[in-house]
């Protein structure tokens, strides 16, 4: 089989997938497979270019796919004008205070001369700073919270169209990695996942806790859409002549042309990113990076500024990892912290990128594509088949009940089961980089 047809092949069996499931289950359930897994194929996309372009080892990921979430809060959620008016500007005030006191630091480490004087100057500027940030911020929390903490309680947004949150997401994601950078990229392999881990922990912990800021886990629901509403599509007069047309009532076919409408959108950006990523990747930009990636030291010996270039490959991944956070916002159409899980969901995106083929971004796409579906349809499936095989055993068997329950954690068995069977046949996944 050629190149040129081997990706096609595998791309056009997870359509297949994705039509049986439409014609076996309904196209409202297979459209919202395929608008999540086109948003996890950036994910994908996202990581590969950390991974497979330079070779580092990201494991915070979900920590940029939250600060994307809170981008389309504030963007586009309209402002709390009370809340505003009882805390806001002191709150600004407040994060005013943290940033100088970390500035003022980093001044300090940098300009003064090492010793005893440096270290008794620095302790003291941090703690005089700290003090004054929460002497700031604290009262001005309080009285933002105290807001209607009901179904408010936080500053809002500014009441753009969410649409504009994409992008913002991703320059939100970006100013994150270039901080992180700055101080984790120096580290070896092993301890820069550490340290992007507990960086990503410590970024959805802050959405959990700062009420004022996106209303922590109480959640931030209602969110506009860029997309029309079902009821207002049912409404339509002529929505519904069109619909009849089909033979479709008006609910089912308000509810599959939201959701074409949504994959049209995330198809347009996915194109987009793609077709920027192929151009940087056969560029002279891109053979360097993948020279730094398998030779550290004899690009270095070239001139090559390795740091550097880690830093910039580092900040667009965790850009478009925080544009898809904004667009997993938007299709949801809230904001829950406590769904970012990063462990699980963070092994999810490497395993798509390590099956689809890491350094190849259709494989990481492919990936996306093909794990997502196999994490929705994986554990019905397995149901289906446990529930037909206890059919057979007599009534009342342990073994019975005890496949039942087994058949939850399918998905997990599924996912590592794929991962040793392309590792041990396709080790550079199913479609190599070249």
């Amino acid at each position: 089989m050629s190149a040129r047809v081997h990706p096609a092949l595998l791309f056009g069996i997870v359509a297949i997938l994705f039509a049986i499931t439409g014609f076996a289950q309904s196209w409202n359930v297979s459209l919202t497979i395929l608008n999540m897994a086109l948003i996890s194929a950036i994910m994908a996309l996202g990581v590969n270019l950390q991974w497979g372009y330079a070779g580092l080892f990201n494991i915070g990921i979900m920590g940029f796919v939250a600060l994307g979430g809170l981008a389309a809060v504030l963007m586009a959620m309209p402002p709390v004008e009370e809340a505003r008016a009882a805390g806001g500007a002191r709150l600004l005030l407040g994060l005013v205070c943290g940033a100088a006191t970390i500035v003022a630091a980093i001044l300090i480490w940098q300009k003064m001369t090492p010793g005893r004087k440096r270290a008794l100057v620095l302790v003291a500027v941090l703690i005089l700073g700290f003090a004054l940030f929460r002497y700031v911020l604290d009262p001005a929390k309080a009285a933002v919270e105290a807001v209607n903490p009901a179904s408010e309680g936080y500053l809002g947004g500014l009441g753009l169209p969410i649409i504009l949150s994409w992008p913002v997401g991703g320059l939100l994601a970006a100013g994150a990695a270039w901080l992180i950078g700055k101080t984790a990229l120096g580290l070896r392999s092993d301890y820069l996942a550490i340290a992007t881990l507990g960086i990503a922990e410590i970024i959805i912990a802050v959405l959990k806790n700062e009420d004022w800021l996106a209303r922590g886990v109480k959640n931030v629901i209602g969110m506009p859409r860029p997309v029309p509403y079902e009821v207002d599509l049912q409404a339509s007069s002529a929505f519904v002549e069109r619909a009849a047309m089909f033979g479709a009532d008006p609910a089912t076919a308000s509810s599959i042309t939201v959701k074409l409408a949504y994959a049209g959108l995330f198809t347009l950006v996915l194109l987009i990113l793609i077709w920027l990523a192929q151009k940087a990747l056969n560029s002279p930009w891109g053979r360097m990076m993948r020279a730094i990636r398998d030779n550290e030291v004899a690009a270095e010996a070239m001139g090559k500024d390795v740091t550097g270039r880690h830093l910039q490959i580092f900040i667009l991944g965790s850009a478009i990892c925080g544009i898809a956070g904004a667009m997993m916002t938007t299709l949801d159409g809230q904001l829950t912290p406590g769904s970012y899980q990063p462990l699980r969901f963070t092994f999810l995106i490497w395993v798509m990128v390590i099956v689809g083929g890491s350094g190849n971004n259709f494989g990481a796409v492919l990936g996306g594509f093909l794990i997502w579906w196999l994490w929705v349809m994986v554990e019905p499936i397995g149901h289906f088949l446990v529930g037909g095989f206890a059919s057979l055993l007599p009534t009342g068997s342990w073994l019975a009940g005890h496949l039942t329950e087994a058949a939850a954690h399918m998905r997990l068995l599924t996912m590592g089961i794929i991962l040793l069977l392309v590792l041990r046949f396709s080790p550079r996944g199913l479609i190599p980089e070249r």
